[in-house]
C-alpha cells in the first residue's frame, strides 16, 4: 500500500515540478550569463497566468477546438511572459550591467514588487483571487489506486515538450551556441563580433516565455489566480534552480522535479513539512553542497 501511496505522490511531485522547471529555466538561464538573480521572474510567470485568463475569456466564444485553444493561448502566455522579461530588461537591467551586483539584485527586487502592486492596481484585475477558467474537460484516469487527470497530463507533457526545445536551442544551434560563449568568456564573444547585449535580451525573452507557460500550467491545475501568485512559486523555482546547480540548465530542471516531488511527499506527512521542505533543501545545499547537484566549483575573482 505505501509503494502505491508513494507512486500517487510521484506523480504528483511530478507535475509540480514540471512548473518549478519552467521559471527556474529562466533563474538559471540569466544568472548563467550576467551573474544576476532575476527575483522578478516568479512575476513573468504571473503575468502569463493573467494572459491566459483573459485569453480564454476572450477565445472561448470563437468555438475553437480544445487543442487549438490551448495552444493559442499557451503562445498568448509565452509572449507576455518574454516581453515583460524583455522590458524588465532593458528598463531596469542593462544600465546596471556593469555596476556592483548588488545594486541589480536590489533593483530585481524593485521590478517585482512594481509588477505585482502596478497588476493589482489595474481595475480589470484586482489584488483579489480570481478562478481561472477551466475551458478543458476534466478527465480522471485510475491505474490501480493511483489517480491522475488530463490536466496533470496536458501540464507535463507541454512542460516537457518546452524542456526539449530549450534543450535543443541551446546544444544545437547557434544561438545556444552563443550563449553558451558569453556565460564562459564575454570579451572573446566581443572580440568576435557577436553583440553581447543582443544575447542577453535572447536569454531574457526565452526565460520569459517558459515563465509565462507556467503560468498557464499553473492556472489549469491550481484554478485560482492573484497578482501576488509568483512570489511563493518564483523563490521556490530559485531553490530548485540552486539545489541543481544554478547556471547549470540540466540542473535547473532536475532540481525542479527533486523538489516538486520532495514537496508533495512533505504535504503527506504534514502540510507545515511540505511548505517549508524547500526551505530546508536550500539550507542544506548551501551548507554542503554549495555548486549544487551539477554545478562546478568556481574560485571568486579579487
Amino acid at each position: 500500500m505505501s509503494g502505491i501511496f508513494n507512486l500517487q505522490q510521484l506523480i504528483n511531485g511530478i507535475q509540480l515540478g514540471s512548473v518549478y522547471a519552467l521559471i527556474a529555466i529562466g533563474y538559471t538561464l540569466v544568472y548563467g550569463i550576467i551573474r544576476l538573480v532575476n527575483f522578478a521572474h516568479g512575476d513573468y510567470y504571473m503575468l502569463g497566468a493573467y494572459a491566459a485568463y483573459f485569453a480564454i475569456n476572450f477565445l472561448i466564444a470563437e468555438r475553437l477546438g480544445q487543442t487549438s485553444l490551448i495552444v493559442i493561448v499557451l503562445l498568448i502566455s509565452m509572449t507576455i511572459g518574454a516581453l515583460a522579461a524583455f522590458l524588465a530588461n532593458r528598463i531596469a537591467y542593462r544600465k546596471l550591467r556593469y555596476k556592483p551586483r548588488l545594486s541589480a539584485l536590489i533593483t530585481a527586487i524593485g521590478v517585482s514588487m512594481f509588477i505585482e502592486y502596478f497588476t493589482s492596481a489595474i481595475p480589470a484585475i484586482g489584488p483579489s483571487y480570481r478562478p481561472f477558467p477551466q475551458f478543458i474537460s476534466i478527465k480522471d484516469f485510475n491505474i490501480g489506486t493511483v489517480h491522475f487527470t488530463n490536466y496533470q497530463i496536458i501540464n507535463v507533457s507541454i512542460a516537457i515538450v518546452l524542456m526539449l526545445i530549450l534543450t535543443y536551442i541551446i546544444f544545437y544551434t547557434r544561438l545556444g551556441m552563443a550563449m553558451r560563449a558569453s556565460s564562459q568568456d564575454k570579451d572573446a564573444l566581443r572580440l568576435m563580433g557577436i553583440d553581447l547585449e543582443k544575447i542577453i535580451d535572447l536569454t531574457f525573452i526565452i526565460g520569459g516565455a517558459l515563465a509565462g507557460a507556467a503560468g498557464l500550467l499553473s492556472g489549469l491545475t491550481y484554478p485560482r489566480i492573484l497578482p501576488y501568485m509568483g512570489i511563493v512559486p518564483g523563490l521556490k523555482a530559485f531553490i530548485a534552480a540552486v539545489l541543481g546547480g544554478i547556471g547549470n540548465i540540466v540542473g535547473a530542471m532536475i532540481g525542479a522535479f527533486i523538489l516538486g516531488i520532495a514537496e508533495v511527499l512533505g504535504y503527506a506527512i504534514n502540510s507545515i513539512i511540505g511548505e517549508g521542505i524547500a526551505y530546508a533543501i536550500l539550507i542544506i545545499v548551501l551548507i554542503f553542497l554549495p555548486q549544487g547537484l551539477f554545478g562546478k566549483k568556481t574560485g571568486e575573482k579579487v
